[in-house]
């Protein structure tokens, strides 16, 4: 079979929340994000028009937005928002209910003997004892209780301090007024039958803990005792590990970071933590976004650490906002982001919140950080820039330099063997010249032409084109002759003399014999030619 090049669509995954539900999606990187809002209209029954999408790493973006100019990755996590719907009614008993355990309760909690107020959000689906909120008859969306303690006398022979909590719920209409006959202990965090008065829960943090890190995995193993597995990866190790984890690195890499403050004597510690801390979306959100550091300011020694680090790296300011917040207002949340000069901290978010509101905060924090973030991996590619192009230069300054050095180098290797070549030469000269000189001194005189001796006249042709001229004996050996023309620059080992006719190389005769027998005499032309 023809095997096609026709590219296959890349596939997205999408994890959509909203509220308690959760809907896979998987689209191809050419659908617009209007899509995913048509198909969760079907899925969640919620108007399109009424939908807000979010999550997107770019901010808010438009339905017509094709997904692939968002280059996102493989895996998403988006939540869907939905501020402009009211509860709806139903005719149907059933389906009040149903409408009732997703709505949020607050109920206004005064406290008669301290004389305070506590405000509490709580989903329907929350029980008092066996009954769900839902179910109880208290007023939506706000209904008033007020506490009050006595004494236990049910064993008077046995000293205790153990006290009950009587909870008188008034409601804000007609005939709906009851006293709850339920005993709850005085903690506040053990309230609707989420712990009993004798049980006492260990410390979130040890007290005096002489290492941050020690105390920061304590305080997630007890975190996940109480309110699950679930919950956003704090991170352990210091404040300031945290900070450098979170604002110094790539500006691509940063993140914000979120200041968890737990405090076990506020009321409102045990909802936040396990309605907000732990909701899906929210761990989803923080775990892509955020690095999460948490203490505990329970017990003063740890709240006055904490100040300390704060001051240390945010600055009295930030030092001081802690300061101002009271044990009721408890836990905090703070949303700090790392800037150039100093870090900020965009946010403080108090205790009685909900999860939509806590998303919404979250979700506009991301979107100061988003902004600064941009502009900050702008600087950082300009920057980068910069110094790529200033790497090149003074790499091609080095190069250069590199050629230079290696080119003088050539030139004084080439000028110093001319120097060495020109002396060899000199030397040689100078050498052939003391040989030529002592062979011509070593020559017996040239014989009269009118000696009364035999005397040959040789005539030698150069390579040049001269004649060197000469007498000699006719008892002469050869080798005199050849002395005379070596003491002219030709030298026995170079040339080699050659008569004309018949053609006869004489440096081939015996050097011992005379010009006589070598046929030399009365007179000859000679010529020399250089040895091949």
């Amino acid at each position: 079979l023809p095997i096609s090049n026709q590219r296959q669509p890349r596939m997205l995954n999408f994890r959509v929340e909203y509220r308690q539900r959760t809907v896979e999606l998987v689209l191809e990187e050419g659908s617009a994000v209007g899509e995913i809002k048509q198909i969760l209209e079907t899925e969640l029954g919620v108007p399109v028009s009424k939908m807000q999408l979010k999550g997107w790493k770019s901010g808010d973006v438009s339905d017509s937005t094709v997904m692939r100019s968002l280059h996102l990755p493989k895996n998403n996590s988006l939540y869907v928002l939905t501020p402009d719907i009211a509860p709806t009614a139903s005719t149907s008993k059933n389906s009040a209910l149903q409408d009732s355990l997703n709505q949020n309760f607050l109920l206004v909690i005064s406290h008669r003997e301290a004389q305070r107020d506590y405000s509490l959000n709580f989903p329907g689906s929350r029980t008092i004892q066996e009954m769900t909120l839902a179910a109880s008859g208290i007023s939506y969306p706000c209904h008033h209780l007020s506490v009050c303690r006595r004494s236990s006398t049910a064993n008077a022979q046995e000293p205790t301090e153990e006290v009950y909590t009587y909870v008188h719920m008034i409601s804000d209409s007609e005939g709906d007024d009851f006293e709850d006959a339920s005993e709850f202990g005085v903690d506040d965090s053990e309230m609707f039958g989420m712990g009993s008065s004798t049980c006492r829960k260990s410390p979130m943090m040890p007290e005096n803990s002489e290492n941050e890190a020690d105390a920061l995995l304590h305080f997630t193993a007890e975190f996940s005792s109480r309110y699950g597995e679930t919950h956003p990866m704090f991170f352990i190790g210091t404040l300031e590990a945290a900070s450098q984890e979170a604002f110094y690195g790539k500006a691509r890499d940063r993140k914000l970071l979120a200041i968890y403050l737990h405090n076990d004597d506020s009321v409102l510690s045990n909802v936040f933590c396990s309605q907000m801390m732990c909701a899906d979306s929210i761990v989803s959100y923080l775990s892509q976004n955020f690095i999460t550091w948490a203490w505990d300011v329970t017990k003063e020694a740890n709240k006055a650490r904490l100040l300390t680090m704060c001051t240390r790296h945010f600055g009295s300011v930030v030092t001081q906002t802690i300061r101002t917040y009271k044990t009721d207002q408890f836990p905090l949340l703070l949303i700090v982001m790392g800037k150039r000069t100093s870090n900020e901290v965009l946010n403080v978010i108090q205790g009685n919140t909900t999860v939509d509101e806590l998303m919404m905060r979250l979700m506009g924090a991301m979107e100061i950080f988003t902004a600064q973030q941009q502009e900050d991996i702008k600087d950082e590619d300009e920057r980068e820039a910069r110094e790529t192009v200033k790497r090149e230069q003074d790499e091609a300054y080095r190069l250069s330099l590199e050629a230079d050095r290696k080119k003088r180098e050539a030139q004084e290797k080439e000028e110093a063997e001319q120097v060495r070549l020109e002396q060899m030469r000199k030397e040689q000269e100078e050498e052939k010249e003391a040989i030529r000189l002592s062979l011509e001194q070593a020559l017996p005189p040239e014989p009269a032409e009118e000696a009364g001796e035999q005397i040959s006249k040789l005539r030698i042709r150069t390579p040049s084109g001269e004649f060197l001229e000469r007498r000699f004996l006719g008892s002469c050996k050869l080798q005199v002759l050849f002395d005379f023309v070596a003491s002219k620059g030709y030298p026995f080992e170079g040339f080699k003399l050659l008569t004309t006719f018949p053609r006869r190389n004489i440096t081939q005769l015996d050097p011992e014999s005379n010009l006589l027998e070598a046929k030399l005499f009365p007179q000859e032309t000679l010529f020399l030619e250089a040895k091949e």
